[in-house]
């Protein structure tokens, strides 16, 4: 099945199914009953009830795509102040090196220079460290996808109820009788 883009060139696009596209770039806001009432048959409910299922489980995945990526490239980016933050500790020792060579050779004011160097640098390794954790500990939870998935589930019959039995009773019923 080909569609038109926006220049008037064909391109095509992969379907899968009866014309459900792979990707959802939004779920559709448009009217979903297009017959009139009492005139569609079975199986056209059937194929847009799941036509619409699978564009709805879609978005939800899209959604939990992008909000996990947002917060691994704020992860990312606290791990990188980290990563410096041992560069400039690595760095540094260099000088503490240096620094005591010189104390223990020389015994004049020339190392009080090398000791506020290294000072200094462990100061930056501190302020990096800092800003690294600050920012880690700014990640949080996919919060819009998990109010979702709630909201999902709370329309949704409870499968567990309906289709899951211990002899003649729920299994809520069965733990409740079994337990107590």
């Amino acid at each position: 099945m080909s569609i038109s883009d926006r220049n008037g060139s064909n391109r095509t696009q992969r379907l899968t199914g009866d014309g459900v596209p792979n990707s959802i770039s939004s779920i559709p806001l448009t009217d979903v009953d297009s017959l009139a009432p009492g005139t569609a048959s079975i199986g056209n409910l059937v194929k847009d009830a799941t036509a619409q299922v699978s564009t709805l489980v879609r978005a939800e995945v899209e959604l939990a795509k992008a909000e996990v990526t947002g917060e691994v490239k704020k992860g990312l980016q606290g791990s990188l102040f980290f990563i410096l933050a041992i560069s400039v500790l690595v760095f540094s020792a260099f000088f503490f090196f240096f620094f005591l060579a010189e104390l223990l050779d020389v015994w004049v004011v020339r190392w009080l220079a090398f000791l506020i160097v290294f000072l200094l640098m462990l100061l930056m390794t501190a302020a990096l460290a800092g800003l690294g954790y600050l920012r880690v500990r700014k990640l949080r939870a996919p919060a819009k996808t998990i109010d979702s998935l709630r909201q999902a589930a709370s329309v949704l019959p409870s499968a567990a109820e309906s289709s899951y039995r211990h002899g003649d009773y729920t299994p809520g019923e069965y733990a409740r009788r079994t337990t107590g």
